[in-house]
């Protein structure tokens, strides 16, 4: 059987073939024909959120599929923008949101909105790499894991931003074996053992990202009972039962 981090070698070996192999596939080719033949039509919010067809696109892109049928919800991210702090897509402390309606800008950019590269090859791009995602995690969703690993923990600023996106966490989670009860724990302690294990910085080194994406994809296979070849490399650099415990007692201030 063919190990997670294999997979997830052989997409990532070389992204710009396997993105526009992707993009070539016809179900992909054909609704993103459709988008960027119809999203310069479109000059409002309104006629944004009436193209179902258009809408739909661009939350996929966005990893928003499962919110497209929450119109209102979107109508209010996109009114309000993103200049004002305390607007509601910065409030809901979800970088998808404030990357939509920046984006679709519709705040600043008015008619033009949709006329400018973030509405359209940006968008076209994101669709593409979200529809990779997707589709290897059907296959095996520790690869989408690693796949959304890969784009998205170097971005990260601060371990709250690992602990607030799921599949981030779960990846940490996998790697360093954090107890599903320390979620219960205060924030604050949540993040200190975070940074005890992780230094933030090395998510910005592909080399060291590397690395870690190869230890949760060998831990992963681990978990679901497929032999890997790489995890003996790594149990000597896992949470101990002794940590473990400890990390379950964070709430009561251990």
């Amino acid at each position: 059987m063919t190990t997670t981090f294999a997979t997830f070698q052989s997409l990532t070996r070389n992204m710009t073939r396997t993105l526009a192999l992707k993009a070539a596939e016809p179900s992909v080719a054909l609704e993103t024909k459709y988008f960027l033949a119809n999203i310069p039509k479109i000059k409002t919010i309104d006629a944004f959120l009436k193209n179902t067809r258009v809408f739909n696109y661009a939350m996929n892109a966005f990893g928003l599929g499962d919110m497209a049928y929450a119109k209102g919800y979107m109508r209010k991210v996109l009114t309000e923008g993103i200049v004002e702090p305390k607007s509601f897509a910065n409030r809901l402390n979800d970088e998808r949101f404030t990357a939509f309606a920046k984006a679709f800008n519709f705040e600043s950019y008015g008619p033009l909105t949709t006329s400018r590269p973030a509405a359209q090859k940006d968008v076209v791009d994101a669709y593409i790499r979200q529809t990779l995602e997707v589709d290897a995690g059907a296959e095996n969703e520790g690869v989408r894991l690693a796949l959304y690993f890969q784009r998205e923990a170097p971005k990260v600023k601060s371990a709250y931003g690992l602990l607030a996106d799921p599949a981030l966490w779960k990846v940490l989670k996998t790697v360093y074996g954090f107890p599903t009860a320390m979620a219960s724990a205060d924030i604050e302690k949540q993040a200190s053992a975070v940074t005890q294990r992780l230094k933030l910085a090395d998510l910005q080194d592909p080399t060291k990202l590397d690395r870690l994406i190869r230890r949760f994809t060998a831990r992963w296979d681990a978990d679901q009972g497929v032999a890997s070849p790489t995890l003996a490399l790594f149990r000597t650099s896992g949470v101990g039962t002794g940590t473990g415990m400890a990390l379950l007692n964070l709430k009561y201030g251990g």
